[in-house]
């Protein structure tokens, strides 16, 4: 059975290619389009639950556009509805922001108003560069908060620990809220690393199964959990148990999970 997660199909449409694979009224290359809003939700079904969420300026292929919801996928494959009014005509990012946070602002000066407040990663297009500020396609941003897409981050442990207490949110993919799964893909894509959104995704498709003492960005996985190593002794993980990003000891992690009755760890993976 096809994972409705990665299947681009929904009984009206699906994608050209699945074409003699899946059974749909019509089959359709599908439109790009860009995210306008900081934070969007990528629901399972129109008006639905969350499944995750995409961030300003990532990319989407719409499929469908249906009583104000698109049913678009994403760069990453995941499949789901968008309200249509979040979706734009693409243009091509230039930057990400690198910083937990920034503000986008209506001119070059720190005290005029605020337009967006926008999380870690979301893609920017520059414009202009001016002495303090980029001006870019949403306005004015701090030049010292965002980082040149050509210019990836090294190390997926470093931009973990920039999600520290930020709020556990199920389905989160951003520092206004984020889940385990999340933040694994953050990290991941600022650096460069294609990263499936989800633990089992990331589970089978991430890295090499390792023996050997665990190191900074090992990444270890239970049923539905998923945690990245900042050390040899600590991982970095988002989770409900706390309810926010924290760092835990991956002993006293693996006996509390196996206690709350999630069982054993499943892998350990090295990228």
């Amino acid at each position: 059975m096809s994972d409705r997660r990665l299947t681009p199909a929904n009984g009206r449409v699906a994608a050209m290619h699945l074409a003699g694979q899946v059974t749909a009224e019509r089959y359709v290359a599908g439109t790009s389009m860009m995210l306008r809003n900081p934070v969007t939700d990528l629901c399972a079904s129109p008006g639905g639950p969350r499944d995750r969420q995409l961030l300003l300026g990532a990319a989407v292929t719409v499929f469908e556009d249906r009583d104000g919801w698109s049913f678009v996928q994403s760069a990453d494959g995941y499949v789901g509805y968008l309200p249509s009014n979040t979706l734009h005509e693409p243009t091509t990012p230039t930057h990400r922001v690198a910083t937990v946070a920034t503000h986008a602002y209506a001119a070059e000066d720190f005290k005029s108003p605020d337009i967006h407040s926008l999380p870690f990663g979301v893609l920017l297009t520059v414009i202009d560069e001016r002495q303090k500020f980029f001006e870019t396609n949403v306005g004015f941003v701090p030049k010292k908060h965002l980082r040149p897409l050509d210019r990836p981050f090294s190390d997926p442990a470093t931009v973990a620990q920039l999600f520290f207490g930020v709020p556990y949110l199920w389905g989160g993919n951003s520092t206004y809220g984020i889940d385990c799964s999340g933040l694994v893909a953050a990290s991941l894509t600022a650096c460069d690393i294609d990263c499936p959104a989800d633990s089992d995704m990331q589970r089978e498709g991430l890295g090499h199964d390792v023996t050997d003492p665990l190191q900074r960005g090992d990444l270890i996985f239970w049923q539905g959990h998923v945690g990245m190593m900042v050390d040899a002794d600590t991982m970095i993980h988002a989770n409900a148990h706390h309810m926010a990003t924290v760092y835990e000891p991956i002993e006293n992690a693996i006996t509390r999970i196996a206690a709350q009755g999630d069982g054993p760890v499943l892998a350990r993976k090295r990228l």
